[in-house]
């Protein structure tokens, strides 16, 4: 079988002011008819030059210095090298989305925000094919209805930001594929998505491979991802290969030691009890005696004053409005983004919150930072043996509970002001809460940058200057100069790679064992929460469906929710794939779906049902929860 792709001694060089930059030095695949390849490494591996070169839109500084990129469509009488075609030429650009296609990994910066998505999915069409306008907004709706809009006429006419993450990565797939490429590759197409939208996708693209019959190239640092669509995998590092082969084969007994580190860097379920990930590059976290003195010993008896932070039946709605020329006008109804919402976290313990983008995570998050105001519940706080209601704090006393209170973000860059350097970051919270002299505070802060393993050297540098993974823990001293009791993890590894994943998550675990401290971890990913929580709750629309200990949790999980979530999870283990018959395509979150005892009437919400050991879960009482229970 004559190969679609075949790339051969790939050679590219980025020629900047500092000097030449080999970010592919000799790489060599291929890619069959029909097949999936993946291309696997870690963030500045070069994978993402190599989808460049073969689409011919590399950056300007970039050059491809020796290698061929052989193309083989059976729509050319013969072999095409990309490698020599002028990437403006006439030949290329008809290559280029007419006969190989690229999905971009986030849609809403490659989607026009000012154009619909009608227009966007047509005009690629309009460019490949002899077809009007009419025949190309029919061929647009078809192809919507292929990649699974629900209302695909509809869709032709919305813009990019009235759809949801999964519908906008859709939307891309249906541009990419409406001229029925041979060819389509994607890059990272499901990283910025939820692993219950991630599978969707995943199925979707298998779906219309098998229809379309077109070769995939996948472009991913996630090996659960892998395991579950590739037959072919290309592990790459520092712009060369490490390792080739079948996809069983690479799995059963990978060989390089590159490949072996990142098997063992990726968060698994049911991992032995004090198992660690083990990342490429391990963090030197070193303590001083400084954090020590800041620190107030917690006092004897001070827990009997309750759990480090209760919540009460939290309730917050976000009113939509109309916007007219002269006025804005309540348009009824609204959002309801946290729907009575309880729940208690205890000193010392790693409290995981999941679920998917949307369901109230993150509004739940700034209720308990103060920087929204709930519509209605209560949040008390044992500071060390009196009772704070949060609720009712204002001014100087707001201001000094929020010592007691830190937060650490998703995006390690924007979270990060630019124009400030590491110290003036990292001191920043020490200025505003008054703490210490000049001579103090610097002291304090070199000891933060040992504390998370950064060299006290780089302290007057610039964010930019770092690493995805580096920000993330200059992020994590910051929250951690306060010395605060309690610290929320937003979501603080899902833009990381997983060997720097790795990295981040044993240094949270290292530093709440060293400091005391008391984790609230949000994500999406329960892998990830699997690793790090002691006990996890599961929250989906706004609402609380299930909190147990972890290992119950995985254990044995009753919502259906929570089954779906789990089933979601892509395991880097070829033997243990996706199923998708518990995602019913969108509906896992969709309490419509649900089967008695966990249906909702209405307004007539089921409360929550405790199954003993601290397991509770949002039903109805039914005979059913006790054979579900057991």
């Amino acid at each position: 079988m004559t190969d679609l792709l075949n790339v051969r001694d790939l050679h590219v060089e980025f020629r900047v002011a500092e000097g030449v930059i080999r970010a592919v030095r000799g790489i060599s695949f291929r890619v069959r008819p029909g097949s999936t390849v993946a291309l696997v490494g870690e963030s500045g591996s070069g994978k993402s030059v190599v989808a460049q070169a073969i689409m011919g839109i590399l950056p300007r500084p970039a050059r491809i210095t020796k290698g061929e990129i052989l193309f083989s469509d059976p729509e050319f009488p013969k072999t095409i090298d990309i490698a020599k075609l002028d990437p403006e030429s006439g030949k290329m650009r008809s290559i280029r989305g007419g006969n190989i296609s690229i999905i971009f990994q986030e849609p809403m910066t490659s989607l026009s925000p000012l154009h619909t998505v009608g227009n966007q999915v047509g005009e690629a069409v309009m460019l490949h094919r002899d077809v009007d306008s009419a025949q190309a907004r029919e061929l647009t709706v078809d192809m919507l209805r292929l990649v699974g809009f629900p209302d695909p006429k509809r869709a032709v006419d919305t813009y990019p930001f009235e759809l949801s993450g999964g519908l906008r990565q859709r939307a891309m797939i249906a541009m990419a594929l409406i001229c029925r490429p041979s060819l389509l590759v994607a890059d990272e197409p499901t990283t910025a998505l939820d692993v219950t939208i991630q599978a969707q996708i995943l199925k979707l693209l298998a779906d219309l491979q098998g229809e379309l019959g077109m070769a995939v190239l996948m472009i991913t640092h996630d090996l659960g991802v892998v395991a579950n669509v590739a037959e072919e995998v290309v592990v790459m590092y520092r712009g060369e290969v490490m390792e080739a082969g079948e996809m069983r084969d690479i799995f059963a007994e990978p060989r390089h030691p590159y490949l072996k580190a990142l098997l063992r860097a990726v968060p698994r379920f049911h991992m032995h009890p004090g198992e660690r990930l083990v990342p490429i590059r391990e963090i030197k976290s070193a303590g001083g005696k400084m954090l020590d003195a800041t620190s107030e010993p917690w006092p004897a008896g001070a827990d009997a004053a309750g759990p480090l932070l209760s919540v009460g039946n939290i309730t917050k709605r976000f009113e939509t409005r109309k916007s007219g020329w002269f006025s804005r006008k309540p348009a009824g109804g609204g959002v309801l983004a946290v729907d009575d919402v309880s729940f208690e976290i205890r000193r010392g313990e790693c409290l995981g919150l999941v679920g998917e983008s949307g369901c109230g995570k993150t509004t739940l998050s700034k209720i308990l930072m103060r920087a929204l105001t709930p519509d209605t519940g209560s949040i008390l706080f044992n500071d060390r043996g009196s009772t704070v209601d949060v609720l009712g704090l204002e001014g100087d006393k707001l201001i000094k509970f929020r010592r007691n209170l830190q937060f650490i973000f998703q995006d390690p860059f924007s979270s990060l002001n630019p124009r400030m350097t590491v110290y003036d970051i990292v001191a920043e919270p020490l200025i505003i809460h008054d703490i210490g002299d000049a001579e103090h505070r610097r002291a304090l802060v070199k000891e933060l940058m040992n504390l998370v393993g950064l060299d006290v050297r780089h302290l007057k540098r610039y964010p930019h200057s770092f690493s995805g993974g580096q920000r993330q823990r200059i992020g994590i001293a910051r929250a951690l100069a306060l010395r605060p009791d309690l610290l929320i993890c937003d979501e603080p590894v899902s833009a990381l790679d997983v060997s720097i994943q790795a990295q981040i998550l044993n240094l949270l675990k290292d530093l709440k064992d060293k400091l005391g401290l008391t984790y609230l971890f949000i994500s999406h990913n329960l892998a990830v929460v699997d690793y790090i929580a002691d006990r996890i709750m599961v929250m989906c629309r706004g609402r609380i469906v299930e909190i147990a200990p972890r290992a119950a949790l995985f254990r044995n999980p009753v919502h259906p929710y929570t089954r779906a979530l789990l089933t979601a999870v892509p395991d880097p283990d070829p033997n243990a794939r996706l199923d998708l018959a518990l995602l019913r395509e969108g509906r896992a979150s969709d309490p419509g779906a649900w089967a008695p005892p966990f249906t909702i009437d209405g307004d007539n919400h089921p409360g929550m049902i405790d199954l003993g050991n601290g397991h509770l879960v949002r039903a109805k009482a039914h005979p059913a929860l006790l054979e579900l229970a057991s």
